[in-house]
């Protein structure tokens, strides 16, 4: 089942977490800074983690530079 999310990132944060707002939104906390692509690393990551999958099948399809990204979870 491919299914694509909306993440709003929060970088830098004290502590990594995932909050679920609603079945295609979330709020992902990672500590790591947005420097050489080491935030998207994190959330992909976590990601991963969450649902339960391996990183590789983890996406992100847009906002690579940006806050708020579309992620699609294969």
């Amino acid at each position: 089942m491919i299914m694509k999310i909306f993440v709003k990132v929060k970088p830098g944060a004290k502590k990594e977490e995932i909050v679920k707002i609603d079945e295609t939104h979330y709020i992902v906390s990672v500590k790591e800074p947005p420097v050489n692509g080491r935030a998207n690393a994190a959330i992909i990551k976590a990601l991963a983690v969450y649902f339960k999958t391996s990183p590789p099948r983890v996406n992100i399809l847009s906002g690579q530079t940006s806050k708020q990204k579309i992620v699609e979870i294969l």
